[in-house]
């Protein structure tokens, strides 16, 4: 493989990533989940979506500091409700670990506790941590950093999600004279549920375009 010759003509060398796989894998899952948080409703700044990974490495260095690349934020209709993200370790995550996630996150003073936790694992938590975990005084929510590497929302055969507010979804069960039991179901556990953090009872209105297909709206009920 030739070196730049001056003609426009650049070496394979500039395309190859020199930085650390670890730095790599926090960055891409760190900004999936800021444009998580920001489609939840939650205030993120478009500087820290648009961190490039350069950036990201002059910030956090090759190997972050975990607790440096928490996230913290507010939702924009309540700023009282916040959500804190924590990133773990590679180790397995049991009682000691739970407990001593519990303490960063606020020591003894529960009133002070975010009304979410999302925490992003790098390997199983064990059954007596998660129980740990079910006593924190918030919602915990779980994802692996591999389901973050990428945001399945941004996929081109994926349709679009609209979450539906309870007026608009009162409006649409009247329409169509229906009940929750009678709509089409989404499990809690679906990846887009998990995305976009939904409770039972919420409606999703889901919108499919494709060139087979065509243009259609199906409304989907979390269970």
């Amino acid at each position: 493989m030739e070196a730049n010759n001056g003609e426009g003509k650049s070496c394979i060398c500039c395309l190859v990533d020199d930085g650390s796989v670890e730095s790599h894998r926090y960055y891409l899952a760190r900004r999936t989940v800021l444009e998580m948080l920001r489609d939840r409703g939650y205030d993120i700044p478009d500087s820290e979506i648009d961190c490039s990974l350069q950036e990201f490495r002059s910030t956090y260095g090759q190997k972050p500091d975990l607790e440096r690349i928490r996230v913290s934020a507010s939702l924009l209709s309540d700023p009282s409700q916040k959500i804190l993200v924590v990133f773990c370790g590679t180790d397995k995550i049991n009682v000691r670990i739970a407990r001593g996630i519990r303490n960063q996150i606020t020591g003894k003073e529960e009133l002070s506790w975010p009304t979410r936790v999302i925490l992003i694992l790098q390997s199983e938590i064990l059954p007596q941590a998660r129980k740990e975990v079910e006593q924190f005084p918030c919602k915990v929510e779980f994802f692996q950093i591999t389901d973050l590497l990428i945001n399945i929302t941004k996929h081109v055969l994926k349709p679009k999600h609209e979450i539906l507010t309870p007026e608009e979804k009162e409006k649409i069960l009247n329409k169509y004279s229906l009940e929750d039991k009678q709509m089409p179901r989404m499990l809690q556990s679906d990846a887009i549920a998990r995305y976009y953090g939904l409770e039972k009872g919420q409606v999703v209105k889901v919108i499919y375009s494709g060139e087979i297909t065509g243009s259609h709206v199906t409304y989907r009920c979390v269970v």
